[in-house]
């Protein structure tokens, strides 16, 4: 039998080489890390046939004293912590002493450092782990530290490395989450000589566009809250720019890229119902905390890290989210632009640390409902736009009818100021000219909070963002005229939304208006639902639903909610009994409210091959852009789409 024996620390190195050195990119990411650390604001990088060659990356750091030099290679030897209670307050992006130390046990490194008061650079070489004594160099105030041959003494672990173009992928990959949470920092890359980043000191909008794209800013909502010592930074992309994989998704912890399981949960709850289930949601997220309630010692590569409030964190990060995709109105603009240079954000600068937080997780749920918390209502004015004549005689012949009914319309507008009355929830609602019509008696006559209010767009040129209804194609689009081309809207989907919000908005309030039936309509029920009508009947009247058992077999439905009277009551019932029975009301209510209510919604939103008037059509166009997150239905897909004239000139070759 073998006896136990020490290994040699130069085998030590090399095993911890095979979890902290994975491949090129890890090599490269440990030395960033420790440029940051030393406080660079330019950083070069040079790679060669995608750093398995050479990996060479020089900053302007504060530089390392030539007595330390040999220790920087040192298993365990680091500045940046001493004690356990320096590790239980990490705020730094390394703090194990691992990296330099592993890198330089399977390759031939070279370590030149200048700090800024030295007159001179000295620099050390280590192959195969040994080191040689330090000699004078020739160096700007900083640090260069060069990899040549990575596993060039492992050969097995060598054959394992990928491709060229395959490491320089992951090694770009890594320059970039690096350089996008430190805008502050100036960042060069070059492989084989090329230049292939040049990253000046720049705003993290700028940042954020140079590296994502500006595509992928014009898309996005700023996202700039905080409470409680916690604050979340940074760009969420709205639904409309949802990629078919996760790579668009950047979480940044106190300046270090991560994946969470806690974060990606709370976002992917965030867009649950605006982003179609195959689809996965854009953003670049930077969020900051007490590095005391956080572990980032949890991984070898330390991409993972671990929450100590991680109910109040997630809690915190989903109304941070919810709350900003709920400006993304049918219609709206981009809320961020780069034509001015400026994020719509404030800015960071990489690795913020806050004030130590002493908050307990009744403090993080308390800020986390706050960061929620929607504006009070207030009464709200409808924008008075007016349609004009369309320039085509045909056209004209074709709506004669329209324009003189909207013509009446138009004048009822001029002398009628929208009626304010109270909704049985207690909350503010209007009366619209329109309400007789049978889809506006659904979608007009709804609580508007001051947020929508705010998001409303500019009437100011009479022309809203969805533009004015033309006609109805095949009994389920839209199609509508605005300002600079063509709008199609899905009327299934944009009505499901409206009203699935509504029924949001109501129940929050503790109620859903009920409108009572002239006829209960009964129908067949098995012994269960009549049971689940017996058991729950009362509570089931808070939303919006009064069912009443007539027999074993029976059931009658006595009232719907006022925002689904034209839907099919029956069916109604039996989706909502189906799940009450089967999940229970409590979940129901608390749980599984929101797919409830989008169940119901889908029954109340009106139907393809309806026909609607024009009327009516813009009544739905205009509730569209008051209505938060209109641009997608309950299920994610989009309610509309827009072709300007642009596109239109392109389809038949204009101008060419």
């Amino acid at each position: 039998m073998k006896r136990i024996q020490k290994l040699p620390d130069h085998l030590v190195n090399q095993i911890a080489a095979g979890e902290v050195v994975e491949r090129p990119a890890s090599a490269l990411k440990e030395i960033l890390e420790n440029s940051l650390d030393a406080g660079a604001d330019r950083i070069s990088v040079d790679l060669a046939q995608g750093g398995i060659k050479l990996i060479r990356v020089t900053d302007n750091g504060g530089g390392i004293a030539t007595a330390d030099l040999a220790l920087a290679l040192d298993r365990h030897a680091t500045s940046k912590i001493g004690s356990l209670d320096d590790l239980e307050n990490v705020a730094t992006l390394g703090f194990r002493g691992e990296g330099l130390a592993s890198v330089a046990s399977v390759s031939r490194l070279t370590l030149t450092s200048r700090p800024h008061d030295a007159e001179h650079a000295h620099q050390i070489v280590a192959i195969d782990g040994t080191l040689h004594p330090v000699e004078p160099a020739a160096h700007a105030p900083g640090t260069s530290v060069e990899i040549v041959d990575l596993y060039f003494n492992t050969p097995a672990r060598r054959k394992f490395l990928k491709s060229e173009n395959t490491e320089y992928a992951h090694c770009e990959a890594t320059f970039e989450r690096i350089a996008l949470a430190h805008p502050q920092v100036e960042f060069i890359l070059r492989h084989n000589g090329k230049v292939v980043w040049r990253l000046p000191q720049q705003s993290l909008a700028e940042r954020v566009g140079a590296l994502l794209g500006k595509d992928f800013v014009e898309a996005s909502l700023p996202v700039d809250t905080g409470a409680a010592g916690l604050t979340l930074t940074g760009f969420v992309a709205s639904p409309t720019y949802s990629k078919a994989s996760r790579d668009a998704q950047y979480f940044y912890v106190n300046g270090r890229f991560v994946r969470d399981k806690i974060a990606q949960h709370a976002l992917r709850q965030a867009y649950r119902d605006v982003l179609h289930h195959d689809r996965h949601p854009a953003y670049a997220l930077f969020f900051t905390l007490d590095p005391a309630n956080v572990d980032v010692n949890v991984h070898p590569t330390k991409i993972e890290v671990r929450f100590r409030e991680s109910q109040g964190i997630h809690q915190f990060l989903f109304h941070s989210i919810h709350k900003a995709l709920a400006s993304t109105t049918a219609g709206a603009s981009p809320a961020v632009t780069l034509d001015d240079g400026q994020p719509a954000g404030n800015d960071i600068a990489g690795a913020a640390n806050v004030g130590r937080n002493e908050d307990t997780l009744a403090a993080f749920g308390t800020a986390a409902a706050r960061a929620g918390d929607s504006p009070q209502r207030m009464p709200f004015q409808q924008p008075r736009y007016e349609q004009q004549a369309m320039p085509l005689h045909v056209a004209r012949e074709a709506i004669g009818g329209y324009q003189r009914q909207f013509a009446g319309l138009r004048e009822e507008e001029r002398g009628l100021t929208p009626a304010v009355t109270d909704t049985p929830a207690g909350s503010t609602t209007i009366s619209s000219p329109t309400a007789g019509s049978p889809i506006a008696g659904s979608t007009l006559a709804a609580p508007l909070s001051a947020a929508k209010l705010a998001a409303l767009p500019d009437a100011s040129d009479g022309i809203p963002p969805l533009g004015f209804a033309l006609a109805q194609l095949h009994g389920v689009y839209i199609l509508s005229q605005c300002e600079d081309g063509l709008i199609v809207v899905d009327m299934h989907a944009a009505h499901e939304r409206i009203v699935y919000e509504r029924l949001k908005n109501a129940l929050e309030e503790d109620t859903i208006p009920m409108q009572p039936l002239l006829l209960p309509v009964s129908f067949a029920a098995d012994r269960f639902e009549v049971a689940t009508a017996h058991e729950h009947g009362a509570e089931m009247q808070r939303l919006g639903i009064d069912l009443a058992p007539l027999s074993p077999t029976q059931i009658a439905v006595r009232g719907v909610p006022v925002w689904l009277q034209d839907g099919n009551p029956v069916e109604l019932a039996r989706a909502v009994l189906k799940d009450v029975r089967e999940i229970g009301l409590s979940q129901v209510l608390t749980e599984r409210r929101n797919e409830l209510l989008a169940t119901m919604a889908c029954h109340g939103a009106v139907r393809a091959n309806r026909q609607l008037t024009l009327t009516e059509m813009n009544a739905l166009l205009r509730d569209m852009e008051a209505t938060e997150r209109s641009g997608q239905c309950n299920h994610g897909r989009p309610t509309w789409s827009r072709l300007s004239m642009r596109d239109l000139d392109n389809l038949f070759m204009r101008g060419r």
